[in-house]
């Protein structure tokens, strides 16, 4: 198949979307598929080029100039690398894939990532919708997707190519760690009120808020504002997120709204014992509670009650690691890929079923 991923940008940030398209696109071309992005750029150009995946320089920025040129240059890539598949994974270019493609062959798919955004109405265009979680699938059905169009995969990046075996951080203290962009709806306050209930009972724990983003400052000022300020610390985006939860004696994710929370595997992965809040998708990436502590969203009493419990209590601790290390498996990256491939086989009756070696990576 000829599978073309269409994105704003390919910037190694923690961006979640992007990281999951870069996971999806070196599976595929590992199976011998021909793979394509359109983006704007970044930093994983490199790793890119090492899978042999054609990379198409577009900006994608909403102003009416700036589209103009971008449906022109759109339709122009498209032309040249001919997909039987447009793979969508942002609002821009799943309108592009749409009203652009006219009596091209090509199907479109589009991935539901951020289904509380509401530009994820405009995903609805694709033939198929895929949804990163169950949670996601019932709020798009909801919102008017036909639920014969809709496919859930779980996100999976063990394996990833992106990941390093560094070890961990040395961090000082008992360490109580979150990874996540610094948006309101990450739940970061909640955390700062939580360590602030706990930090007076616990005078050997700190706090590491590991990513960066736009609501970072209100996050530091409220910090400051902590009588445990020195105890907190911004260690800002990390490429090697990892290192930090291998370091985290607990790891913690306080978000408002997770459509299934990547970052949590990655913590499973590294043998965290986690707490996470009960929202959208998080209970499917903690095995409903078995691999992680669930707690109420925007309730710092009860995240610090479950941290505490976790730090206060070596064998409950040591529970959680070791729970959150098992079934993980099936969140392998070729797992998703496998499946992405299943729902593009769908819309390509004619696709050879078996068209790929597993376990070969391209450029390695």
């Amino acid at each position: 198949m000829r599978i073309l991923h269409v994105a704003n940008h390919v910037k190694e940030s923690g961006n979640g979307i992007v990281n999951v398209m870069i996971d999806l696109a070196c599976e595929q071309t590992a199976r011998n598929h021909q793979v394509g992005i359109i983006s704007a750029g970044g930093q994983y150009e490199e790793l890119l080029t090492r899978y042999h995946i054609r990379h198409y320089r577009l900006d994608q920025t909403r102003k009416p100039a700036q589209l103009m040129r971008a449906v022109f240059d759109f339709r122009r890539m498209v032309a040249d690398f001919a997909p039987d598949i447009i793979h969508a994974h942002m609002m821009t270019g799943a309108v592009l894939a749409r009203f652009l493609r006219g009596f091209r062959k090509y199907k479109i798919v589009t991935h539901v990532h951020n289904e509380f955004q509401k530009s994820a109405d405009f995903m609805k265009v694709g033939d198929r919708v895929i949804a990163v979680s169950q949670a996601v699938c019932d709020a798009m059905a909801s919102r008017g997707v036909k639920r014969d169009k809709l496919r859930v995969i779980l996100n999976g990046t063990i394996g990833s190519p992106r990941n390093s075996d560094s070890g961990p951080e040395p961090l000082e203290g008992r360490a109580i760690v979150t990874v996540a962009g610094m948006y309101e709806r990450k739940g970061i306050s909640d955390l700062i009120d939580a360590f602030n209930l706990l930090a007076g009972c616990h005078p050997d724990v700190k706090l590491y808020i590991v990513g960066d983003g736009p609501d970072r400052a209100r996050f530091e000022e409220h910090a400051s504002s902590s009588p445990y300020s020195g105890r907190i610390r911004f260690a800002g985006f990390q490429s090697e997120s990892r290192r930090w939860m291998k370091a985290a004696d607990v790891f913690v994710l306080a978000s408002h709204k997770e459509p299934f929370g990547l970052v949590l595997i990655e913590a499973r992965e590294s043998g965290c014992a986690i707490v996470a809040t009960e929202v959208d998708g998080i209970p499917e990436a903690l095995d409903h509670g078995e691999s992680g502590i669930l707690v109420p969203p925007r309730d710092a009493k009860t995240l610090a009650d479950a941290i505490a419990r976790l730090l206060d209590d070596d064998v409950m601790r040591q529970h959680y690691r070791a729970r959150s290390g098992m079934g993980l498996d099936y969140y392998r990256a070729g797992r998703m890929a496998e499946e992405m491939l299943g729902v593009y086989r769908e819309l390509l009756p004619g696709a050879s079923p078996l068209a790929e070696v597993p376990g070969t990576k391209h450029g390695l």
